[in-house]
């Protein structure tokens, strides 16, 4: 299935997005050569991750028109995107699982740990009711884009949100199959993968990132508006990428030139504790949403975000931490609209 003129990760993009719109893609990034070079008919766990994120920033730009422009703008300038990290949200019930699907990080968890990502770091993010975690590729750690799970704890909340909470999130179905899993399972055991395994895994763990319940009341979704715009966001963007994140040189002087250019910016830089991490952001697009009672209403959608790190002098490597204000900061860029309107 695949040959030796092109590469494995390559054979599972192209397999997943087509010719086109993979190869399209992949020309947009910085991929780290090793990953581009790995040939033969086995995939390796980091070869199947990076063609992940790929497949995960190509579906992103499909649904933020801002990012699609300042990437067709940097491409067209003759530079590329270091694809950083990519955030996704979660909902956490006391109780467990979120109707079929695994609660909160744990839907997530089952597929980054196998694919050879660890837990970095707990980011907590309390006032969202929040907990965020870090997951660090192992073989790969500059090169492999980071995904930054964040988890929206309902038992911190009123009964009346709870039970709003219920009524949206339990009709959650399981988007992985019995092939998936099994292709999980052999990188959990460090067992070869064979390609044609690989290409047929990987649009279904794709699928984990979006919503996997049905579309909420509209009073429900206010309810949970009313108290936080995560979890509003969450009932109509489900686990979708939250956002992706353009590794650069120079955050504050890319922001003053972006601003300048009337792009939909965020006013403030968040600057981490350390000072090494630097982050800025465009606001959310909106986008349209089906609700339960059949109407479509424009919500807050995903967005781009951009970072600048330093290297950390006590390890002489770069710093590829978090923060918690600097996440609690760019979180607001999904709370750019008052609310849903038609």
């Amino acid at each position: 299935m695949s040959n030796e003129n092109t590469g494995s990760m390559e054979t599972l993009v192209v397999a997943t997005l087509g010719a086109t719109a993979g190869r399209r893609t992949m020309a947009m990034l910085a991929i780290d050569p090793l990953l581009l070079a790995e040939r033969g008919e086995t995939v390796s766990r980091a070869a199947f991750a990076m063609a992940l994120t790929v497949a995960l920033f190509h579906d992103l730009l499909g649904r933020v028109p801002s990012g699609a422009a300042y990437v067709a703008d940097t491409v067209a300038r003759g530079g590329t995107i270091l694809f950083d990290h990519g955030a996704l949200r979660s909902i956490r019930f006391a109780e467990g699982a979120t109707g079929a699907l695994p609660g909160g990080e744990d839907a997530f968890t089952r597929i980054f740990l196998p694919l050879g990502y660890e837990m970095a770091a707990i980011y907590p993010l309390d006032r969202l009711k929040m907990t965020g975690r870090a997951y660090r590729h192992i073989d790969l750690p500059e090169a492999i884009p980071q995904f930054f799970l964040s988890e929206l704890h309902v038992d911190r909340f009123d009964a009346e949100f709870g039970a709003a909470a219920h009524r949206i999130f339990d009709s959650s179905r399981d988007p992985l199959d019995d092939r998936a899993r099994a292709v999980l399972a052999r990188y959990a055991a460090r067992e070869a993968v064979q390609i044609g395994d690989a290409i047929a895994a990987l649009p279904v763990i794709l699928s984990a990132f979006d919503r996997q319940h049905e579309p909420p009341a509209f009073d429900d979704y206010q309810l949970l508006l009313s108290r936080s715009n995560e979890a509003a966001w969450i009932a109509t963007e489900g686990n979708g990428f939250n956002h992706a994140t353009d590794r650069v040189p120079d955050v504050a002087t890319l922001a003053d030139r972006l601003k300048a250019e009337d792009r939909p910016m965020k006013e403030r830089l968040e600057i981490s504790a350390s000072g090494r991490v630097r982050q800025t952001a465009f606001r959310a697009d909106s986008v349209e949403r089906l609700f339960a009672d059949g109407e479509l209403r424009r919500v807050p959608g995903s967005f781009y975000e951009f970072i600048s790190r330093d290297v950390d002098p006590e390890t002489g490597r770069l710093d590829l931490a978090f923060d918690t204000g600097n996440a609690t900061g760019i979180f607001a860029m999904t709370s750019a609209l008052s609310g849903a309107s038609r």
